[in-house]
């Protein structure tokens, strides 16, 4: 690389966070949001800083940010920071579609032709690479398992992640390394990005993980409000016409921020404050909540989108409910988990499941153990209707066998579609509140109910997803489907019920 003059962007690279935030403004006149608005949330500069300063720990991190919340367009003012200041390292970028993965390329390519950036370039731009004359390099990466397994990079970053295969992902997991020593070293890491769309996906799984402890990763989060421009005086708060339809969300924290002393001269924020109003005003409540807010993922694929945590997830068992008959319900497994839920009905017959039993590879004398020791006594227990069958070794079925350890088995047939209704009316009754109640230690049965969804794309699809979380879902069925429906009698197209 040539010797180059010493007033170049790239002669001496920022060492502290005010310093990159004043030569981003300078070389690349991009403002960046330094502070978020929403307690909680990180501003868009939190990751940049992150990504840019290897002293950062842990070097994993998630952006969870809104639809046009600059996420991708970050991530490549990130990469041109690592090629220009870091030489000979290499990142890989990796779309949840190729599509998705131009459109950083295109950030990229835009950077670059800034003055005098390009006397940097090594040949021409071409539509999956770009090269430095200090050896530094990107690369797009087509989402397949071929692509990754054959990567060996510092730096790995994923945009879209909801979109991914999750072969893909596992297989991108072992693609990075570290490069060099000492203070100029870089660290192997992998930055993922993306929006939450639902509950079951592998974006909200990653978020989980980072929240527990799992996988040392580090989340920065942000929503509209966050990346807004300092709102000035064409918008008011409350008008002749009513308030301001990002009131709710904002609080007049936009137009505060344009008066705090840390903001810079120049307006920040990567959208404005009529595209948020315009965005706002096309979609509905749980989509702007989802995708615009980041409050939770959308629910519209789930199978009981009825369940709330805050209304049907309970500490403890109330005394009024603790004298209630017990029962179960039960879905026999053999390579998928046997569960069995335990139950009381209190004297409104609303019904607290207070324990969960989840166990694989095990043999049915050893969960009837476990039925039969429970404290109090289970009065009877639902189980699926496909355990009449005979086993072929034993000569009797697993109902069978139950029922000869003394066990009272209830197997009433009812359709799947009309025993998911069932949950769902105690779940959002049409009148009153919640007949049905978990307590928190039940954790698979919560993330199963929160998890069960139809297949992506398909929310009125017939059968739903057997990805592991139909089992707890099928026990907590059987067990309501004895205790609601007490005889059923199909005539033609109608179902007539009684007790």
């Amino acid at each position: 690389m040539s010797v180059q003059a010493a007033s170049t962007p790239w002669e001496h690279a920022p060492e502290t966070p005010d310093e990159l935030h004043a030569w981003l403004i300078e070389h690349l006149s991009i403002v960046v949001v330094r502070e978020a608005i929403v307690e909680g949330h990180s501003a868009p500069f939190e990751y940049l800083c992150h990504a840019f300063f290897e002293d950062r720990s842990p070097r994993d991190c998630v952006v969870w940010a809104n639809r046009g919340g600059g996420k991708t367009f970050y991530a490549a003012v990130a990469t041109l920071l690592d090629m220009v200041f870091k030489p000979g390292i290499e990142i890989r970028i990796l779309g949840g579609s190729l599509e998705q993965s131009k459109r950083m390329h295109a950030h990229l390519r835009d950077l670059f032709a800034v003055e005098p950036f390009q006397e940097l370039l090594d040949g021409r731009i071409t539509e999956r690479r770009i090269r430095l004359l200090n050896g530094s390099g990107v690369e797009l990466l087509a989402q397949s398992q071929t692509s990754v397994r054959g990567t060996r990079v510092q730096k790995l970053r994923c945009d879209e992640l909801e979109l991914f295969d999750r072969e893909v992902w596992e297989a991108a997991q072992l693609t990075t390394r570290a490069m060099g020593r000492g203070e100029n070293s870089v660290r192997g890491s992998i930055e993922c990005f993306s929006t939450m769309h639902v509950p079951y996906g592998l974006m909200h799984e990653l978020i989980e993980q980072s929240g527990d402890g799992t996988t040392p990763r580090r989340v920065f989060k942000w929503g509209v409000v966050d990346v807004l421009d300092a709102c000035d005086e064409t918008h008011q708060c409350v008008s002749d016409d009513g308030p301001c339809p990002l009131a709710p969300e904002c609080a007049g924290l936009a137009k505060a921020r344009r008066h705090r002393p840390t903001a810079p001269a120049e307006v920040p924020g990567h959208m404005g404050i009529d595209d948020a109003i315009a965005l706002k005003r096309r979609v509905g409540s749980e989509t702007w909540n989802s995708e615009m807010l980041c409050l939770r993922p959308q629910r519209s694929e789930c199978v009981l989108p009825e369940f709330d945590d805050r209304a049907h997830i309970v500490d403890a068992i109330p005394e009024s409910a603790g004298s209630g008959v017990c029962i179960a319900g039960m879905d026999f497994g053999i390579r998928s988990p046997t569960v069995v839920l335990f139950a009381r009905v209190d004297a409104t017959g609303a019904v607290w499941v207070e324990r969960e039993y989840v166990q694989s590879d095990r043999p049915l004398d050893e969960h009837i153990g476990v039925i039969r020791s429970h404290e109090p006594t289970v009065a009877w227990i639902g189980v699926d209707p496909a355990g009449r069958q005979r086993g072929l070794q034993t000569g009797i079925s697993d109902i069978q066998a139950m029922r000869h350890a003394g066990l009272v088995v209830k197997d009433r047939r009812l359709g799947l579609h009309e025993g998911l209704k069932l949950i769902r009316a105690r779940l959002r009754p049409a009148d009153g509140g919640p007949r049905l109640y978990i307590l928190r230690s039940c954790e698979r049965l919560i993330e199963s109910i929160r998890k069960y969804h139809y297949p992506r794309g398909q929310p009125f699809c017939d059968s739903p997803e057997k990805d592991g979380h139909d089992h707890c879902v099928d026990a907590l069925r059987y067990m309501l489907t004895n205790l609601d429906k007490g005889y059923t009698s199909e005539q033609e197209n109608y179902i007539v019920a009684g007790g």
